[in-house]
């Protein structure tokens, strides 16, 4: 594949576009998200298209994705096996594009798609990846936090101030895939693949707007399990406090032995008998039980890597309607 110039001289005239949508329970909101993508698209690129990603939707979203596909030439659509996840959805969306540029967009439309122009702004300066930063969170108190968790794993994942700045609204060149083509882990995070053939990342405050159609599908749990998956599959910080937490419990019991034998020598009586020593025997098991935790996490992921499990299945596109 050719890639066009996206240098900070690249105009519209030259630009081409593939937007990545991850779909799940949207048959409300996607007329209306590609209603408000066509005409940016139209204004910001020369050609474009729309790759909306099925995520094992429990609604008609499958069937309103065959429709608009069918009514516009610039939409492919596909459906997977089953529900996968966000992460999982883009990666399959990012694998099938055909253009210079990759940008991926929520299908909420709380990431006003008029706000792509403020990234193409911004990646026209030299960037590689360019974050739209909402400038204010329209979430719910525990989705706000769980999102703050999951960008301080992902700050300790991929070692970038920028990570606190991420979000689901991005751009980036399509040839940074190639560092992550090969791919196959079940476990996926968009933002730390991005980091593996891209250095250059920016952010710009972008507007975020309430949900007004459907219900959010992130909730804190799996928010949380997300930061946990990048912690563990991307990262060896866990390994390391765990080494930390080791060291200091070392530590401490040896000042504790210090204690006792200093005790004896200097006043003839030892420390007093089950209550100080179940509380050490507590503490130090603990500290084991945490530590081997951890390393049954990234033992856990050893394993389903070694399964050869996927992170994805295409069961159907709306360009071939072959599975």
């Amino acid at each position: 594949m050719q890639f066009s110039d996206t240098s900070p001289a690249s105009s519209s005239t030259q630009r081409t576009i593939s937007v990545v949508v991850p779909v799940y329970n949207s048959e409300t909101s996607l007329p209306l998200l590609i209603e408000r993508l066509e005409p940016v698209l139209k204004s910001a690129a020369s050609r474009f298209e729309v790759i909306l990603v099925n995520d094992g939707s429990r609604d008609r979203s499958w069937d309103v994705i065959q429709r608009l596909a069918s009514q516009h030439d610039f939409i492919r659509g596909m459906t997977l096996m089953r529900n996968y996840g966000q992460h999982n959805a883009l990666l399959a969306g990012i694998r099938q594009a055909e253009y210079d540029l990759i940008i991926t967009i929520d299908d909420d439309l709380q990431d006003p798609p008029e706000e792509i122009v403020k990234l193409l702004d911004k990646f026209g300066e030299g960037y590689e990846v360019v974050y739209g930063k909402p400038q204010t969170e329209q979430h719910g108190l525990f989705r706000d936090l769980a999102s703050q968790i999951t960008k301080l794993a992902l700050q300790g994942a991929i070692g970038a101030e920028t990570a606190r700045k991420v979000s689901a609204f991005r751009v980036f060149r399509t040839d940074i895939r190639r560092g992550f083509e090969n791919y196959m882990g079940p476990h996926v995070s968009i933002d730390v693949l991005l980091t593996w053939g891209a250095t250059r990342f920016a952010a710009v405050p972008v507007r975020h707007e309430p949900r007004t159609i459907g219900q959010s599908n992130y909730t804190f749990r799996k928010l949380v399990r997300h930061a946990m998956n990048m912690m563990t599959g991307f990262s060896t910080l866990p390994l390391q406090f765990a080494s930390i937490v080791g060291f200091a419990f070392t530590s401490f019991g040896l000042i504790i032995l210090v204690y006792v034998v200093g005790r004896y020598i200097l006043q003839g009586t030892t420390a007093p008998g089950f209550p100080f020593l179940a509380s050490i025997i507590a503490i130090f098991s603990g500290a084991q039980l945490f530590a081997l935790g951890i390393i049954g996490e990234y033992l856990a992921r050893m394993h389903f890597r070694m399964m050869d499990r996927p992170p994805y299945v295409v069961a159907k596109r709306t360009d071939s309607g072959k599975d």
